[in-house]
């Protein structure tokens, strides 16, 4: 028996509990008030000097193994210029004389004085070595000629490279993510998950809804993620991404989904996001659906008749619209009380659909740091889709409606922040859909475990779930909504203990793997 004193406890429950004691036993919460049950004698005990504690942190859509690797290697999201670009690229290749192929994340066109991305030449001039430079919002890539005279033709002769620039988009960008990242050593994707466990660890995230399956052969990189989740501290989800059934049903895992195979569209950065008008900026171009409405209804009526929890990528209305109809679909075909079903970012969602959306039990895995976003910011969204901006991520009316949102980061695209996100979510650019700082917390917490099924076990401070449980500096019940972002953390619990970092290479993550945590 362990009691936890001395602290701000907020529970984060649908009828919210403050609180400053807490006792567990067992890994699991025992007690929760104000004063500590009378049979704690003998118990250990643990002064929290007055600090906050909030549930762990979840984070409901990550690419957790491309996170890790970019993590580990040449971000380029801080180059003010090309200039820059370049010297981040030489000090990178300098610690790295043995990496036969560069990889990096990040470039943007909105945070270079040049205002548009690096195209291949530019990268010519850097280095002689392979580079692949992926872009900030994970949707689109440029590669020198080093690289590019290394590619198959099936990856120079899909939709959306373009030869004069380098740059890949669309199926093409996709191709060549399943290409390149066949070079990346198991090795090396082992020592990355570490550091990104470690990592996500620092900003009090516990629970990990992560997305994966980029190509590796035989599906390597979901079978190694699955793997090394019984090593890292954390809980993962792992959701396959992939529309064969067959695949995620062979491994026994209940979630099918995500992006790349199970992406709709693009995004707004490349301006294929699917919507149901013109973009402002060029009447000729309504984004790109990847698949035929046809297709993504026959994928949902056999993951849902097969059992499975779905997730569908759709940024763009239009490609809201195609997921929301295949999942009415899917429901008719074979109904199902709690399925669960996710939209994955609903960047664009008007009343209408979000209202459809409730009716059908769907939920949300967005990501508000989307709505403060340096990389790709505001005046840039307006410019694409002018009014219709006012239903971007509409947070307060998605709760009025009945839907239930959870947050996250989709990292790489954005940095894992949970503190930033509550922010994010309680400072709208719309005011009027401003969320309270309470749901705010819930979008990290009860509600991201609610998406993955988890809410019995983890998600709030009550007696009964795990003790996994972030301590924060100061408690954001009473912090300025403006103000929230300073907020830090302190300190992450799992299962009643205090975090210790996985262990320290891919040999002892491998063993603690085999022996379970």
């Amino acid at each position: 028996m362990h009691l936890f004193k001395n602290a701000q406890f907020i529970s984060c429950e649908e009828q919210n509990r403050v609180f400053s004691v807490m006792v567990t036993e067992g890994g699991r919460i025992i007690h929760c008030g104000d004063t500590p049950p009378e049979k704690t004698t003998g118990a250990t005990w643990t002064d929290l000097q007055g600090q906050c504690v909030v549930p762990a942190f979840g984070d409901t859509h990550i690419h957790f193994s491309s996170f890790s690797l970019f993590h580990a290697g040449l971000d380029c999201r801080e180059a003010a210029d090309f200039s820059e670009l370049a010297d981040l690229i030489v000090a990178y290749a300098g610690k790295h004389p043995r990496r036969k192929t560069l990889l990096g994340f990040g470039c943007s066109a909105h945070s270079v004085k040049e205002r548009r991305l690096p195209v291949r030449a530019t990268l010519d001039g850097v280095t002689s070595r392979p580079l692949l430079i992926v872009k900030y919002d994970g949707h689109g890539a440029v590669a020198n000629g080093a690289l590019i005279d290394k590619l198959p033709r099936h990856v120079t002769a899909a939709r959306g490279y373009r030869k004069d620039t380098g740059w890949f988009y669309q199926d093409a960008f996709f191709i060549l993510i399943d290409h390149v990242t066949r070079a990346v050593s198991p090795v090396d994707v082992f020592g990355n998950l570490i550091g990104g466990a470690d990592f996500m660890a620092g900003r009090g995230i516990g629970l990990i809804h992560t997305v994966e399956g980029v190509g590796f052969p035989m599906d390597m990189d979901v079978d190694m993620m699955r793997f090394a989740a019984r090593g890292l501290p954390q809980e993962f989800r792992i959701y396959f991404q992939t529309m064969d059934v067959r695949k995620a049903l062979r491994r026994k895992m209940p979630r099918i989904g995500g992006c790349f195979a199970t992406a709709l569209d693009g995004c707004f950065g490349s301006e294929d996001a699917a919507l149901r008008e013109p973009y402002s900026n060029n009447e000729a171009n309504k984004g790109v659906l990847y698949y035929p409405t046809e297709q993504v209804i026959g994928f949902a009526k056999r993951a849902n008749r097969a059992g499975l929890q779905v997730e569908l990528h759709a940024i763009g209305d239009a490609a809201v619209e195609q997921a929301l109809t295949a999942y009415d679909a899917a429901l008719k075909d074979f109904p199902r009380e709690d399925h669960r079903h996710v939209i994955i970012h609903a960047c664009l969602m008007d009343r209408e659909q979000i209202e459809r959306a409730a009716r059908l039990g769907i939920h949300v895995a967005l990501q508000t740091p989307f709505l403060h976003w340096n990389l790709e910011p505001g005046t840039y969204i307006e410019s694409l889709i002018g009014t219709r901006i006012r239903n971007l991520s509409p947070l307060k009316t998605m709760l009025d409606a009945g839907l239930t949102p959870a947050n996250g980061s989709d990292a790489p695209c954005t940095v894992p922040d949970p503190v930033f996100g509550i922010w994010a979510a309680c400072n709208h650019p719309d005011p009027s859909e401003s969320v309270s700082v309470i749901d705010a917390l819930r979008m990290h917490t009860s509600w991201a475990a609610r998406l993955s099924f988890d809410e019995k076990d983890r998600g709030t401070l009550t007696e009964g779930k795990w003790a996994d449980f972030t301590v924060l500096d100061r408690n954001p019940l009473e912090t300025p909504s403006c103000d929230l972002h300073k907020i830090r953390v302190r300190d992450l619990f799992l299962k009643g203990k205090r975090y210790v970092a996985p262990p320290s290479g891919p040999i002892s993550l491998a063993l603690s793997c085999l022996h379970g945590r």
